[in-house]
């Protein structure tokens, strides 16, 4: 029988014709895949590049933020006092990170001031004698580097997980974040917070193989999260425990002599049944197992709790605590917590603060409405607004195929529990200022969208495959151009379904919009087209308005029949405007906008 004669006789057998067909297919697939192996270095390098370059050029262009200056004035005093003095809200880890590019800057600074971290923020930068943009930009690089090197924790959890392309895939996602870029270019703690709780659940899933090297880095990652920002605690728990299943994973893929499971012959209902050893031998190597599984666990909650010991001790060996302000007092169960806790006083004193703003009765804005307290879904709406349909649309079919294929299920526990732990906590609390507060959810998104690459087979692609490749590429492309689009305004953003940047003021406010980094621009458009102009100002934020040339008074403190020329608000004042200002404003025609976070109206 001739071969054709086989295939054609043979059951499933492929015909004749196609058969080199698919040998050619394979050919190319396979030179495809040198070819991309030898491109992916220099994709990963001109994407990092691309978000290095809207990040620094963000930096530049902005004026300090409303938290800003206290970070920068807390890091001068880190390395002028050595002392935690300032802001002990705030662990310190990310604000030695801050004081690594303000050493380079080396402002002059005043140790014996004694006013509050607010005050000395603003005479830090507008009342010593410095330049602000400098210090400024100084202070923001090294959060500019770290937010870079985290982009290369998305792309290598990525790959590990469904290859080179889903690698590309939340690299891109993951660089055209518009709130990843504006919060990365800033001196502030949210990116680093968020970049940490990534790491540590990185390494945690690269312990599925090799636990002793990676469970310890897995901690440090983890304490590096904590020591940075509070918020990151709720993390602790869950990478602990999923530091116990990568234990289990491990000695699965590995087992130990006698920790198989039990034969057959080895149960007394059958007449073979051989003396207990076996059996023994079968529990002890559970009970291996379970042994090797917690004390991973303890080994990452320790090297946690180590790290935030350091991060106080890099600043003062003495571990001093003299608040500049009253630390309010906590009781209860959550005093009680708190007083248990093995961490330093200052760190116990923080959290006594984070708990006294938590109990203050905050007012937040969403979709139009001003309200006092918080709301649940407050952050659900605010990331539906600010993430870019191309990673929320590749991220939730991410999230269903990590689930449902069996080959990516692994990887959902590490993926998916510590954002949904972390955003649960963060709908909590009673401050609703912004997406600031859950930028892991686009850092896991965007690892969790590149999965989606592993669903397109690598080994024997098909039309299925190519249209599924297609598309990924085609909402990867819509996320980066909707990027490129509010470039250099990536703290306003709103993605097309919202309106965009114009439009999220009438839906966000704060940090989502207005956190006072526009002052500088509007400086210039004032030169530019309104010289010599009366101008009204309401502003929101911690920049000096007089220190870039703005002489400007304040419309809510003269009679309003006084109030004439150009009225600029902030537009978070906007959102909240009230009494008096609401009527100021209605009397008004707009005039213009600055950076789509401040309004003009002529008078």
């Amino acid at each position: 029988m001739t071969r054709e004669q086989h295939l054609v006789l043979t059951p499933g057998a492929p015909a004749p014709a196609a058969e080199p067909v698919r040998r050619a297919g394979a050919a190319r697939y396979a030179r495809l895949r040198r070819h991309g192996r030898r491109l992916t270095p220099l994709l990963v390098v001109l994407l990092l590049a691309q978000m290095a370059a809207a990040m620094i050029t963000t930096a530049v262009q902005q004026t300090p933020t409303i938290d800003e200056p206290v970070y920068v004035a807390t890091a001068t005093d880190y390395l002028h006092a050595h002392r935690v003095r300032y802001n002990p809200e705030h662990p310190p880890l990310g604000k030695l990170l801050i004081a690594a590019g303000v050493a380079v800057a080396d402002p002059h600074y005043d140790p014996a001031y004694t006013g509050g971290q607010g005050e000395a923020g603003r005479r830090l930068l507008y009342a010593s004698g410095n330049d602000p943009w400098r210090v400024m930009l100084w202070a923001r690089l090294p959060v500019i580097a770290l937010t870079l090197l985290c982009g290369l924790v998305a792309f290598a959890f990525a790959r590990e997980v469904a290859g080179p392309a889903g690698g590309l895939v939340a690299l891109a996602l993951y660089v055209f974040s518009p709130d990843l870029i504006a919060h990365g270019s800033l001196a502030t703690l949210d990116v680093p917070a968020a970049g940490f709780v990534l790491t540590s659940a990185w390494l945690v899933w690269r312990a599925r193989r090799r636990p002793v090297p990676y469970l310890p880095a897995a901690g440090a990652a983890l304490g590096a999260a904590v020591a940075t920002k509070m918020s990151a605690l709720p993390a602790v728990p869950v990478l602990t425990v999923l530091a116990a299943v990568s234990v289990v994973a491990a000695h699965r893929s590995a087992p130990a002599a006698g920790s198989g499971p039990v034969p057959r012959r080895f149960f007394p209902a059958f007449p073979g049944f051989r003396p207990a050893r076996p059996v023994l031998a079968w529990f002890t190597g559970r009970r291996r197992t379970v042994g090797a599984a917690l004390a991973g666990g303890a080994v990452v909650a320790l090297v946690a709790l180590a790290v935030v010991w350091a991060a106080y001790l890099a600043v003062d060996p003495r571990l001093r605590f003299t608040p500049a302000e009253p630390v309010p007092a906590v009781h209860g169960l959550r005093g009680q917590l708190v007083d248990l806790l093995p961490v330093p006083e200052a760190y116990r004193a923080g959290m006594r603060v984070q708990f006294g703003l938590e109990d203050y009765p905050w007012q937040g804005y969403l979709f139009g409405h001003v309200y006092t307290g918080s709301l649940w879904y407050y952050l659900p709406a605010a990331l539906l607004v600010k993430t870019p349909l191309g990673l929320a649309a590749l991220g939730a079919a991410g999230t269903v195929a990590v689930v449902a294929v069996r080959r990516l299920r692994s990887a959902a526990p590490y993926l998916l529990l510590p954002p949904l732990v972390l955003l649960a906590v963060a709908m909590t609390g009673a401050r609703d200022f912004g997406t600031r507060y859950a930028l892991f959810m686009p850092m896991f998104l965007a690892v969790t969208a590149g999965c989606l690459p592993a669903l397109h087979g690598h080994r024997q692609p098909g039309r299925g495959s190519r249209w599924g490749g297609m598309l990924t590429c085609a909402l990867v492309l819509y996320a980066a151009v909707s990027s490129l689009r509010a470039f250099p305004y990536y703290l306003p953003y709103a993605n097309e379904a919202f309106g965009g940047p114009v439009h999220t003021h009438r839906l966000l406010h704060d940090s989502n919009v207005d956190w006072g980094q526009d002052l500088g621009r509007l400086a210039d458009r004032l030169r530019q087209r309104y010289p010599g102009e009366r101008v009204w100002l309401v502003y929101k934020g911690s920049g000096v308005p007089s220190y870039y040339g703005i002489h400007a008074a304040d419309p809510r403190r003269v009679p309003s029949e006084r109030v004439h020329g150009l009225l600029v608000v902030s537009d978070s004042a906007v959102a909240k405007a009230r009494g008096r200002l609401a009527e100021l404003i209605a009397g008004s025609r707009p005039a213009g906008e600055v950076g789509h976070s401040i309004s003009l109206f002529r008078r």
